[in-house]
């Protein structure tokens, strides 16, 4: 597995790498961390279709799903704890 590309993001840190014939986008952002796979195969101009894929939309949405993630664990700490 190896990094091809980091995108710019001013909320979380996004990789992109490639293995067996995948492109594996990686989200993180502190402890938490999203991941998406992609086949080659399903895309027509390789690394520069994912960056297509990873549109305004789909950025505010992974946004979103990360402040879920971090309430989700919180509230499960929570109950953990006490």
């Amino acid at each position: 597995m190896r990094i091809i590309a980091e995108l710019p993001h001013p909320d979380f840190k996004i990789s992109i790498l490639n293995m067996n014939q995948k492109f594996i986008v990686k989200m993180e952002q502190g402890t938490l961390e999203q991941s998406y796979k992609i086949s080659e195969l399903d895309l027509t101009d390789g690394v520069n279709s994912v960056f297509e894929i990873l549109d305004e939309e789909f950025l505010k949405a992974a946004s979103a799903r990360f402040a879920e993630m971090r309430k989700d664990y919180k509230e499960a700490y929570f109950r953990y704890n006490y």
